[in-house]
């Protein structure tokens, strides 16, 4: 799929523009059109219904965007939440170490094969699959010229890698103007936004947007357990805005310095952390597949040991293969104890679990009457009140609202031929697309428009639909095609004699007739799975009434 007629898409039929286009834009920041802010609501609503309204075991919640700053140092992120960032000298450019790879070739074209001490450098920036295909092609361009070299594979090195010397780092050229020795070492570049509260600017006023939404969570946790009710295994979700001053936005809203997340922080027993990780890790997976993903494009990367968090036993990546390459859509990870270890150490307040119910339980077996007994029995162990009273390890399903917005995009989008004519079609899961149905008079006369109008504002009252009384039909057809309208109702003459509607679907362009009475039931059906009846009518038949 060529992504840049899917961004030209979006652009021209109201999903996605650029922030501040009249004004010239603005780098890494994205508005949501008309059909935009439905299908990414939908996105939103489809996840909060399965994971927190439909389950005995999750609850909701809304933190602030702005959190005391000790929150912020409790997580590490104050400390640690950078990346490494070069400059170029040259064009001004600014770029992530750790995304740039050079390729070092030594040049052998000297006499008798002699070594060049000067080696041959190519640059490349990006997402892993980007890169690795650019490389690629660098590879393959210098192995033609070079044909002594064929067999010469050459050396890859990252630009965040400090043991470089500095006469190679002075070779490698800028991935964007091209220039040589024009690249700054590398240099942390913490990706908090920073802001003030009240009138004075001082260090005493400094605060964050937040980075996650996740630290929410975990300050909340207390408050949670106090007054919710819950008992581990139990999750917490959130859906909310999140900021990173991302040194390279790109590759559409894939990437952006203002973005939206669902997490979960799931609170489990230590002991059935593991359990809870493998649980999530397949729920997320095929929560993707339902909706519209096709599993050949999706996989689930686990971890290597050396790419995991120090506090970390397991996590794992669902990745989508986007027109850019294979990328992140979601991370699941076990963090054990970590989070709400180091905001009970930064905070002085408990945030233990006791686990009554297990405690009553198992009294009696003990010998003991009061808990105080358990725990002044284990005096000087690590844990004395475990596995009754313990700090739950975490279990974190974290997406990305906006990456999980343009993957059902680039899912969707499709171009076929329906008539001898070739259309845009957005293939939306039912559930996510922005629009449910669209109704049509065939003409604006002999009353049709009003039938329309007044099955339109039935619909209404239920769901998201639209009504179209302008140019012919086929072309009102290919403009709810490309808006990923899964269901068209058309009132046409027949409708005047029988009142019957033709409804039409959008994947297969197939068409059949709906009693008046019905169409609200008929589009609830369609909508919560039904399967399509048998056309009454041939797909090509509409493009009679095309022009």
């Amino acid at each position: 799929m060529d992504m840049d007629k899917l961004v030209s898409l979006c652009k021209r039929r109201g999903f996605i523009f650029p922030s501040s286009e009249i004004y010239g834009g603005i780098n890494g920041f994205w508005d949501y059109g008309p059909l935009g802010v439905e299908l990414k609501r939908n996105i939103k609503e489809a996840w909060w219904r399965d994971n927190v309204q439909m389950r005995d075991d999750m609850v909701g919640l809304d933190c602030s965007i702005i959190m005391h700053p000790k929150v912020w140092e409790a997580s590490g992120h104050v400390g640690g939440f950078s990346d490494p960032m070069v400059d170029c000298r040259e064009c001004k450019g600014r770029f992530r170490a750790d995304q740039m790879t050079a390729l070092v070739f030594t040049d052998r074209s000297g006499p008798q094969g002699a070594t060049n001490p000067r080696p041959l450098v190519f640059s490349a920036i990006g997402e892993r699959e980007d890169v690795e295909r650019e490389n690629a092609k660098a590879i393959e361009k210098f192995k033609k010229a070079n044909a002594a070299q064929a067999d010469c594979d050459p050396d890859v090195i990252r630009l965040d890698n400090l043991a470089i010397t500095d006469e190679l780092y002075a070779l490698v050229p800028c991935p964007s103007c091209k220039a040589r020795g024009t690249l700054t070492r590398p240099r942390s570049f913490n990706l908090m936004f920073e802001t003030n509260i009240g009138a004075l600017e001082d260090a005493s006023s400094k605060a964050y947007l937040r980075p996650e939404t996740a630290q929410g969570i975990f300050a909340n946790f207390k408050n949670v357990v106090d007054t919710g009710r819950v008992k581990t295994p139990f999750g917490i979700g959130q859906i909310g805005k999140s900021f990173r001053n991302e040194i390279n936005p790109r590759n559409f809203i894939f990437r952006s310095r203002e973005f939206e997340q669902m997490e979960i922080e799931f609170f489990c027993h230590p002991e059935e952390s593991a359990k809870w990780y493998q649980y999530w890790r397949d729920q997320r997976f095929q929560w993707y597949v339902r909706h519209g993903l096709r599993s050949d494009r999706l996989r689930l990367r686990e971890h290597d040991a050396n790419e995991l968090a120090f506090y970390s036993t397991g996590t794992a990546d669902i990745e989508y293969s986007f027109p850019f390459g294979v990328s992140e859509l979601e991370g699941i990870a076990n963090r054990g104890s970590y989070d709400l270890t180091q905001h009970q150490k930064f905070s002085g307040k408990d945030l233990s679990y006791f686990d009554e119910e297990r405690w009553e339980r198992d009294k009696a077996g003990l010998g003991l009457t009061s808990f105080k007994e358990y725990v002044k029995k284990r005096e000087g162990e690590p844990q004395p009140g475990y596995p009754y009273q313990y700090i739950p390890h975490v279990i974190e399903p974290s997406a990305g609202a906006d990456r999980a917005t343009l993957a059902f995009l680039c899912e969707a989008y499709n171009e076929d031929e329906v008539g001898g004519e070739v259309r845009n079609v957005l293939k939306f899961h039912p559930r996510l697309a922005p629009i449910k149905a669209a109704v049509f008079p065939l003409v604006r006369k002999d009353g049709m428009p009003e039938k329309a109008e007044a099955i339109y504002r039935d619909l209404q009252r239920h769901y998201p639909v639209f009504f179209d009384e302008k140019g012919a039909i086929g072309r009102r057809y290919r403009r709810q095609d490309e808006a990923g309208t899964p269901f068209g109702i058309t009132v046409d003459g027949q409708t005047l004699t029988d009142d019957t509607v033709t409804f039409r679907d959008r994947d297969s362009c197939r068409q059949w007739r709906v009693p008046l009475a019905g169409v609200v039931q008929a589009v609830r059906d369609l909508l919560e799975g039904g399967s399509v009846p048998a056309a009454d009518r041939p797909a090509a038949a509409e493009e009679s009434d095309a022009t």
